[in-house]
């Protein structure tokens, strides 16, 4: 593990309750800063403004991460998962053969 990783760590806020989704968030956002032009200076994003939708969407990732469990502790004797049965899936079929193949020269 790297020092930047294990220092990561040591930043995560107490109110994180997916460690995983933080960290690789965190890391998404930290390579994806601005740079002296205000463009994002990640090579994936050459000359994209900054913030870039990899930086928009580490954000939306650290703020899933922090966020409360969704299961409903009201009620405590509430079934888990769904209750009521779904239908089985169709049968598999395998694709439909192309009435013809059309080869060209590159």
């Amino acid at each position: 593990m790297s020092d930047a990783s294990t220092d990561r760590d040591d930043d995560r806020p107490a109110e994180v309750t997916d460690p995983l989704l933080w960290r690789l968030a965190s890391a998404v956002a930290d390579t994806h800063q601005p740079d002296e032009n205000g463009a994002c200076d990640n090579g994936s994003c050459l000359g994209v403004a900054w913030p870039c939708a990899a930086w928009t969407s580490a954000q939306e990732g650290l703020r899933a991460a922090q966020a409360a469990p969704t299961v409903d502790q009201t009620q405590p004797d509430a079934p888990a998962g769904p209750t009521a049965e779904l239908p089985p899936p169709p049968p598999w079929q395998p694709p439909a053969a192309p009435s013809s193949l059309a080869i060209t020269a590159a």
